[in-house]
């Protein structure tokens, strides 16, 4: 379960993500503008420290861009280069936002919730009036049936590009950047559906 502040963030996660997206090489375009986000939802990290979001992105009439984040209260060891920037929290504080696929936490998530056949976490909202329940406004699936799923661990390899691919000791991930409707490859995926879009889109692959 995700739990969710309402809070001014400054600067704000589109704003930040116009700034990085512009600089991305695999990004289509030269230049970003009028981002929206058109979908995102919440994994749940299980010691509750770390905050994981998948949201899907459209600048003006351009594709959709799908972009795993991370917030974390302090730095991330060895990943400064994978920093998409920070920002203020009116609750938390100062907030550092990672793409997520050089983070470990969301790593291990997201392999867990593909073979497991899992979903993205139920959100609650913090109000005055106690907790509030909301419906996320993208659903994520995993494909696979297992029971359980350890660890993976670190990155030893990551490329950057899309799809982006990510090498652990333990597995190899493609995470989709620049979304389409072709099938996954092979048969250990994430899809995800919002408004707009109702036939599962594959996001992530699991190798």
């Amino acid at each position: 379960m995700a739990t969710i502040h309402q809070a001014t963030l400054t600067p704000t996660k589109l704003e930040l993500l116009t700034t990085w997206l512009s600089s991305r090489h695999w990004y289509p375009g030269e230049y970003v503008k009028d981002l929206q986000r058109v979908g995102a939802c919440r994994f749940d990290d299980p010691a509750g420290e770390v905050g994981l979001e998948m949201i899907v992105v459209r600048a003006e009439d351009g594709p959709l861009v799908h972009v795993p984040l991370t917030y974390r209260g302090a730095a991330l060891e060895d990943a400064e280069q994978h920093l998409i920037g920070t920002m203020e929290h009116s609750v938390l504080g100062t907030r550092w936002v990672y793409d997520a696929v050089a983070d470990p936490v969301y790593l291990s998530v997201l392999t867990a919730t593909i073979r497991t056949g899992g979903e993205q976490a139920e959100e609650l909202v913090e109000t005055q009036d106690g907790p509030q329940r909301r419906e996320p406004n993208m659903r994520v699936r995993g494909s696979g049936q297992d029971r359980t799923s350890a660890p993976v661990g670190p990155p030893v390899r990551l490329e950057e590009g899309d799809p982006a691919v990510v090498v652990t000791e333990e597995v190899r991930l493609e995470l989709r950047r620049v979304l389409s409707s072709e099938p996954a490859d092979g048969v250990l995926y994430l899809s995800g559906t919002w408004e707009g879009n109702s036939s599962p889109t594959v996001l992530a692959e699991l190798h």
